[in-house]
């Protein structure tokens, strides 16, 4: 089963604190859920923009983009 990675972006000097308290939002929702897969983490991009991300199955990807909203979405790869 392929896995995708759900993404959320945040931009500005508060971004990468902001993404940070995204995850612990996205891991209460992993749980509550039920979700298959508990991969979730955060990514700075530069001083201005952070991303927080949640990995799902493809299974779960519609219901879970539905109710969270990413910004954008792209293939997991675990290497």
């Amino acid at each position: 089963m392929r896995q995708l990675k759900l993404i959320w972006d945040f931009r500005g000097p508060d971004a990468l604190r902001i993404a940070e308290h995204h995850v612990v939002h996205l891991k209460e929702y992993i749980v509550a859920e039920h979700l298959k897969l508990n991969i979730t983490g955060i990514e700075p991009v530069n001083d201005s923009h952070a991303i927080a991300f949640l990995v799902v199955e493809e299974s779960e990807m519609r219901e879970v983009r539905d109710a969270l909203k990413p910004h954008r979405g792209q293939l997991y790869n675990s290497n």
